[in-house]
């Protein structure tokens, strides 16, 4: 089911907070609403989900226009962050609970139940209660539950955020399995980019009630459209650095010269810019040069963090693989790989 947003707006006591966004999420396909806290994705999923009324626009589900249709009526499948189960019920009953309001008769109950447990393993659960499950064996009912009435498109709100590391890596996966194989076209919205850039096809980055880019996740991490959206996809986090582009071609900030990509070399002299260093871009590869101090060191098992201050004061970072033996204190000489650098005027905007 190919799911369209067309000039969506959606006003809270006189405040809009999402005017005319448009967004298609094609059909079979799974897209991450990716961004900061308050930038409207989960008004924008409630609003699909018709929890939330639409004051201007249209949501179409395939060519039928939902846009003022109750929940109950668009056959949506929505998983919330708090699970939501019916604590008195067992899982069972919880997962048949939207085929039994349907009216659906109790052989084709049981048939369906038992076949989306399956998939999610959770079968050997089904007589258990809530109370009886872990995070990640609840999260699995709701997902069940959200699926088992067939929806033409399945909705998760922060759907790993209760759950712990270990949990929240093995439920990345799982739920994109399941996606995969029901090929329910879904929504996910998340703050957590590592959730965004591992489970969907392709990402949506909101920043202010507005869509800032769309893209894959690895044309996303490598041509960002904005310094917003560079600045919030990777970790450890980019460097930025203001300058201005100088008449050899290159770059100059507080002392630090580079090179700039083969591509961008043409750029007037004068022109001020910024520059996005990526910490995988800094270190044991590249054309170009920088010096410095370690000031900082993390170790983080099979990679380590360091922090490099350069002449001028700015701080580079740099993540490398362990063994490296440089210490806070030392002075490196490290490459830059200048090809790589990613390049912001002054609004922000790449260049």
């Amino acid at each position: 089911m190919r799911l369209t947003i067309c000039d969506f707006t959606k006003t809270f006591d006189r405040t809009t907070v999402i005017k005319d966004m448009n967004l298609v999420v094609e059909d079979g396909e799974m897209l991450a609403l990716l961004g900061p806290s308050g930038c409207g994705k989960s008004t924008t999923l409630f609003a699909v989900a018709g929890i939330h009324r639409v004051d201007g626009g249209a949501i179409l589900f395939g060519k039928r226009d939902v846009s003022h249709l109750p929940s109950q009526k668009r056959n949506v499948g929505v998983v919330f962050q708090n699970y939501a189960l019916y604590p008195h019920m067992t899982v069972f009953d919880n997962i048949a609970f939207p085929l039994t309001i349907r009216r659906e008769g109790k052989a084709d109950i049981d048939r369906k139940v038992r076949a989306i447990a399956e998939l999610a393993h959770i079968g050997d659960l089904l007589a258990r209660r809530p109370s009886q499950l872990s995070g990640g064996q609840q999260q699995r009912v709701a997902l069940a539950r959200a699926l088992v009435r067939q929806p033409d498109v399945l909705l998760l709100d922060e759907p790993l955020a209760n759950l712990d590391a270990r949990l929240r890596l093995e439920m990345r996966s799982e739920i994109r399995r399941i996606q995969m194989e029901t090929g329910i076209t879904s929504i996910l919205v998340t703050h957590d980019q590592v959730e965004a850039m591992s489970m969907c096809d392709r990402i949506a980055i909101m920043d202010q009630g507005a869509i800032r880019q769309v893209a894959t996740p690895s044309e996303m991490y490598r041509q960002p459209a904005s310094r917003f959206v560079a600045g919030f996809l990777g970790n450890p986090p980019i460097v930025f650095l203001d300058g201005e582009v100088t008449g050899d071609g290159g770059f100059a900030s507080r002392g630090v010269s580079l090179p700039l990509p083969g591509r961008l070399r043409h750029l007037e002299a004068g022109r001020p810019i910024s520059l996005g260093i990526r910490p995988e871009h800094v270190g044991t590869s590249g054309g170009a040069r920088v010096s410095g101090q370690v000031v900082f060191v993390e170790p983080q098992g099979r990679e380590t963090l360091f922090d490099i201050e350069l002449e001028g004061g700015a701080i580079l970072r740099s993540i490398q693989p362990a063994g490296d033996d440089a210490r806070v204190g030392d002075r490196v000489d490290w490459a830059v790989d200048s090809d790589r650098l990613l390049v912001f005027d002054r609004h922000g905007n790449a260049v």
